[in-house]
């Protein structure tokens, strides 16, 4: 694993050996840093960034192409590339941001006229024009959303949605329609952090769910990442984000859900994606099936090894990074 940049790393072993379709968003190109940034992180997958036409149907016809001959194994589409994405049935799919109503961002902000290309294209056309019969045309794609959704697609199509994207909020709309969709810190463009903390996690249980890999499983008591004033312990969320590398991590709260959920409301503020589906709910965590157990008290039997938070071995969480640091993974 190497650290390109403050959050950036690369995950050799991540979909390797495996095909990734990116889908760009409205007036920008295969070379955008999204793509800079997938091939970064997944150095052994084939990330594959076609040009897209700007009249939809076009795009929509050369990704159904691409998607014939590829056969990706991962589909990642973002803003109107989301759009498109949410369209190509029968693969795994992440949708960012989606603009499902794309005609209507375009005119609420300004998208018509002459527009200039965001990234260099390989054609090196600069500048595009979008006129009536252009955004008739993408309301008439984007209004095949949703057709032919069967259960399987439903179940491999994963909605993340900016809570700070002021462009595009189609959240409700996806909702109707899959079950999988949650909000992640951040805008509409999705920047390195946002990528890393929120996508990334996504992306790793598709290829675990794809190659049915079985990561150790730790539980970790939500008591031992809060301090007094309702705030991150010192160094949780950095373990958080080292462990789900490595391990299967679940969050596990005492309250009986679904009172009045306040973990989970916490868990969603200060770990956000890592939490989403990830979170039990038990008084009961003897019961609990795995392999680590962070707890901040004194468990009677348990089916884990448990790792007494605050005690002289793990006093703080860089003791419990440490910990994990010198297991690599078991």
């Amino acid at each position: 694993m190497e650290q390109t940049n403050q959050y950036v790393k690369q995950f050799p072993d991540l979909m390797a050996g495996k095909t990734v379709l990116y889908c760009h968003g409205f007036g920008s190109s295969g070379q955008s840093g999204t793509v800079t940034r997938l091939r970064t992180v997944m150095p052994q997958a084939k990330v594959v960034a076609p040009d897209l036409p700007v009249e939809p149907n076009e795009a929509m016809q050369l990704l159904r192409s691409i998607c014939e001959q590829e056969k990706p194994d991962l589909i990642i589409g973002t803003s109107m590339g989301g759009m498109y994405a949410e369209q190509l049935r029968g693969f795994d799919r992440i949708c960012i941001n989606p603009a499902l109503e794309i005609a209507e961002t375009m005119k609420a902000h300004g998208m018509t006229g002459t527009q200039q290309f965001q990234n260099p294209r390989q054609d090196g056309v600069q500048e595009f024009y979008v006129d009536k019969a252009l955004v008739k045309a993408y309301r008439e794609v984007s209004e095949q959303r949703f057709e032919g959704l069967t259960p399987e697609d439903q179940r491999r199509v994963y909605g993340l949605f900016g809570d700070k994207d002021d462009l595009v909020d189609t959240f409700s709309m996806f909702c109707e329609h899959y079950p999988q969709a949650t909000h992640f810190h951040g805008e509409h463009r999705v920047d390195d952090k946002s990528y890393m903390h929120s996508v990334m996690p996504v992306i790793r249980w598709i290829d675990d769910q794809q190659e049915h890999r079985q990561r150790p499983i730790i539980y970790i008591g939500i008591e031992t990442l809060a301090d007094a004033y309702g705030k991150p312990t010192s160094s949780s969320q950095k373990a958080v984000r080292l462990l789900i590398e490595h391990y299967q991590v679940y969050f596990v709260c005492e309250e009986d859900y679904p009172t009045e959920n306040r973990w989970g409301q916490w868990l969603e503020e200060y770990i956000n994606v890592p939490a989403w589906h990830h979170t039990i709910y038990t008084p009961r965590r003897d019961l609990l099936y795995g392999d680590y157990l962070i707890s901040k008290e004194k468990e009677g039997d348990t089916m884990a090894t448990v790792l007494e938070y605050g005690s002289d071995t793990f006093k703080t969480w860089e003791d419990i990074i440490e910990y994990f640091s010198r297991l690599g993974g078991q």
